[in-house]
C-alpha cells in the first residue's frame, strides 16, 4: 500500500497551512450573492465575485457573522448608507480566513467598510447616467406630450403596496370630483426581480398605448436596497423611449433615482403624483372657467355697445317714421280711387271683349257642326258599300268551302268508284304496315269485303 494520510489529516494539515498564511484579518472585496439571518442572530452569506466582461462568476465563499458582531454591523452600515445589507451589493470586508476539517473553508468578518459601498453604488449609477447620455436617449421621455387633462392612467405598481392605496385613495376623493380613469398593471417593486417585472408591466401598457394617457410608477417608499432597481440600466432605457409619458412617485428621501431623471416628471411620492394630476385637471377646468367668463364679459360687453347703437338709431329713426306713417295715412285714399277707377275700366274691357267672344264662339260652333254632318253622312254611305261587298265575299267563300266539303265526303269518293282497305280499323297507306296473314277490311259504296293476306308484292 502506498504511503498515504487520512482526509482528516490533510484537512488539519490545509488549515494549520492556511493559519500560518493568514494570521491576521484581511481586507476582501466582494459581493453578496446570498445572506440570511438564523434566529440565533448568526448571520450567513455567500460571496462572490463576477468577470466585469462577462458577468460569470469567478469566485466564491461562504462567509459568516457571529451574531455578538452583526449586532454592531448591521445599524453601522445601515446607518451610514441607507439600505440594509442584502444580496447584489458589492461590499468591503475585513475578515478572517478559516479553515474547518467538517465544514471546509469559509470567511468571518468582522468588519464592514460601508464607503466602499456607497462609492461603488455611486460608480454604478454614473456608468448608467453616463451610458444614457451617450445613446443620446437621456431626455426622450421628456419630450413626449403630457394631456392637457389625463384622464386615463396605467398604474405600475404592486396591489398591495400602501403607496398605491394612498394614490387611489388621493385620485379618487380629489376636492373638485374629477373622475380619472385608472388601471393597475401589477408588478413586483423591490428585490432582485423588480427591475424586469416593471420592465413587463410597460411591456403590457405598450399593447394599448393609443388607449392611455399617462404612465405612472409608484410605490411606497422603502430602504435604498429596496429601491436599486430603480438605477437599473435596463428599466431606465425602457422608460426613457416608452411613447406614453412616465410619471414617477417612487417615494424615497435620497436623491433621486436613474428612472427618475429619464421620466418625464418625477414627484416626490405616490400622493405627490395623485395631486399633481388632480391639479393639472383642475388647472384645465379653472383655465376653461376664466375662458368661459372671458365670453360671458365679451358677449355681455357686446350686448351693451349695440344696445347702446340701437338706441341712438332710434332716436334718428322716429321722425322718419312719423313722417313715413303721415304720407302713408294718405296713400289708401288716393289708392282706393285709383283702384276705383282701373276696376271700372278693366270690367268694362273685360264686357267688350266677351261680347266678341259670344259671337266668334257661336259662328264656328255653328260651322264646325255642319262640317260633322256632311262628314258623318259620308262615312255613312262609305260603311254601307264596304259591309255589303265584305259579305258577298264571304258568301262567296262560304259556296266554295261547302262544295269542297261535299266533293272530300268519302262518301261521295266511293260514289265515283273507289274503295277503302283498313286492318283493325285503321285505314292502310302502305304495304309496310302489313304482313302475311293478316285480315283486311275493305270497304265500298255499298258493302264491305273480308280477305287474308296470302302474299304482299312491294
Amino acid at each position: 500500500m502506498p504511503d498515504h494520510i487520512s482526509l482528516s489529516q490533510l484537512n488539519k494539515q490545509i488549515k494549520e497551512a492556511i493559519g500560518l498564511s493568514f494570521s491576521d484579518t484581511i481586507w476582501v472585496i466582494a459581493e453578496i450573492s446570498e445572506i440570511r439571518t438564523v434566529r440565533s442572530g448568526h448571520c450567513y452569506l455567500e460571496l462572490i465575485e463576477k468577470d466585469e466582461t462577462n458577468d460569470s462568476v469567478k469566485a466564491k465563499a461562504r462567509a459568516t457573522i457571529w451574531a455578538y458582531t452583526f449586532r454592531m454591523l448591521k445599524p453601522y452600515f445601515e446607518t451610514t448608507t441607507k439600505q440594509e445589507l442584502a444580496s447584489g451589493l458589492k461590499v468591503l470586508v475585513r475578515a478572517s480566513v478559516e479553515f474547518q476539517e467538517v465544514y471546509g473553508f469559509s470567511l468571518n468578518i468582522k468588519d464592514i467598510d460601508p464607503s466602499y459601498t456607497l462609492g461603488d453604488i455611486a460608480r454604478k449609477r454614473l456608468e448608467v447616467i453616463r451610458q444614457l447620455e451617450e445613446e443620446g436617449v437621456m431626455d426622450m421621455n421628456k419630450e413626449v406630450e403630457l394631456e392637457a387633462v389625463p384622464q386615463k392612467l396605467a398604474i405600475i405598481s404592486s396591489s398591495t403596496a400602501a403607496g398605491y392605496e394612498d394614490f387611489v385613495n388621493q385620485l379618487e376623493n380629489n376636492p373638485y370630483g374629477f373622475k380619472i380613469y385608472q388601471k393597475l398593471f401589477q408588478a413586483t417593486m423591490q428585490g432582485n426581480e423588480a427591475e424586469q417585472s416593471i420592465i413587463s408591466a410597460l411591456e403590457r401598457v405598450y399593447e394599448y398605448e393609443d388607449f392611455f394617457d399617462a404612465v405612472v410608477i409608484i410605490r411606497g417608499g422603502g430602504s435604498t436596497a429596496d429601491l436599486m432597481c430603480f438605477d437599473g440600466y435596463w428599466l431606465a432605457v425602457n422608460i426613457a423611449q416608452f411613447p406614453l409619458p412616465v410619471l414617477t412617485g417612487i417615494g424615497h428621501e435620497r436623491d433621486e433615482s436613474v428612472a427618475d431623471m429619464v421620466a418625464h416628471t418625477r414627484l416626490k411620492t405616490p400622493t405627490a403624483v395623485a395631486e399633481f394630476i388632480v391639479d393639472r385637471v383642475g388647472n384645465f377646468s379653472a383655465y376653461l372657467d376664466d375662458l368661459k367668463e372671458h365670453f360671458v364679459g365679451e358677449v355681455d360687453s357686446q350686448l351693451k355697445s349695440q344696445r347702446h347703437r340701437l338706441d341712438i338709431a332710434v332716436s334718428a329713426f322716429q321722425p322718419l317714421v312719423s313722417k313715413v306713417i303721415t304720407k302713408k295715412r294718405r296713400q289708401p285714399q288716393e289708392a282706393a280711387q285709383r283702384l276705383h277707377f282701373a276696376v271700372k275700366s278693366y270690367f268694362d274691357n273685360q264686357q267688350l271683349f266677351f261680347s266678341h267672344v259670344k259671337e266668334s264662339v257661336h259662328y264656328l260652333v255653328k260651322k264646325q257642326v255642319r262640317g260633322n254632318m256632311q262628314q258623318c253622312q259620308f262615312y255613312h254611305t262609305q260603311l254601307k258599300i264596304e259591309l255589303a261587298g265584305y259579305f258577298k265575299n264571304k258568301a262567296q267563300k262560304l259556296t266554295l268551302a261547302e262544295n269542297t266539303a261535299k266533293l272530300s265526303d268519302p262518301v261521295n269518293v266511293l260514289e265515283r268508284g273507289y274503295s277503302i282497305t283498313y286492318k283493325d280499323d285503321v285505314p292502310i297507306k302502305s304495304t309496310d304496315q302489313l304482313k302475311s296473314g293478316d285480315n283486311l277490311q275493305t270497304v265500298l259504296q255499298k258493302g264491305t269485303i273480308i280477305s287474308k293476306i296470302e302474299k304482299i308484292i312491294k
